[in-house]
């Protein structure tokens, strides 16, 4: 007998309403405050039985994005948490919401051997690496901390570029370099460091989401390997299936 609550993958059906409602909240389509549909509206809306809907709304309550009050419904809750995509075309300015604006700062700039883990990963045989050290902010939060080690010879004023700008996508564009793509991504959790504790304004014992990720140019020639570390607190990843 089959389950009706699971897709022919094998999803849940409840984890993909779920989903579609939540992108609709962190997208702005449903503002904070707004009630959402009843259990029968949205039934009828996903064709599943309220079961399945019900399922999917208490997933949301439990990521705090939305919150019931008794007698009224479920309303969409206040939220500061920035999803940020990470897919083929990684770039932080279409993960903001509607209204906010990132700053990048530069702390630090180097051209310097890369580690040999990262020289192999960029092809850099004995050529130096360009390294910066970066801190991004939304809405004046800092939201990451990144290492990038770019091929010194490929990106001539990067650092220059970035100060002006605060985007590595819009330096690199300047440079010359149009596109580039995300190759691989690996994602780890750990305690933030005594220096991202003070760059990111974090607490004692905080959580940091530590992304390790190989961007190339289309044709597939590595550009930039990069480590960045996000507050748990402040940022959700979305990793496309596709990576």
């Amino acid at each position: 007998m089959s389950n009706p609550t699971r897709s022919s993958s094998g999803f849940s059906v409840w984890r993909r309403i779920a989903e579609e409602l939540r992108r609709e909240i962190v997208d702005g389509g449903l503002p904070p405050d707004t009630r959402l549909p009843s259990e029968a509206q949205l039934a009828e809306r996903f064709a599943v039985n309220r079961n399945t809907v019900r399922q999917a709304v208490a997933s949301l309550v439990a990521d705090r994005l939305v919150v019931a009050r008794r007698g009224s419904g479920t309303f969409v809750a206040e939220h500061t948490l920035l999803v940020h995509r990470i897919g083929v075309r990684t770039r932080l300015r279409d993960s903001l919401r509607a209204g906010s604006s990132a700053t990048g700062i530069l702390l630090e700039e180097e051209v310097a051997p890369a580690p040999p883990p990262i020289a192999e990963r960029l092809g850099l045989g004995d050529r130096p690496a360009l390294r910066l050290e970066i801190v991004r902010a939304v809405d004046g939060r800092p939201i990451s901390r990144a290492t990038g080690w770019f091929d010194a010879e490929r990106v001539p004023g990067l650092g220059a570029r970035f100060r002006e700008h605060g985007s590595i996508t819009v330096s690199l564009q300047e440079a010359g370099i149009a596109d580039y793509v995300r190759a691989s991504t690996v994602v780890a959790a750990r305690h933030a460091t005594a220096t991202e504790l003070a760059d990111l304004t974090l607490d004692e014992g905080a959580v940091v989401l530590a992304v390790q990720g190989l961007d190339t140019l289309p044709d597939g020639t590595p550009l930039q390997f990069a480590s960045t570390r996000f507050p748990a607190d402040r940022v959700e990843l979305d990793i496309e299936q596709s990576l």
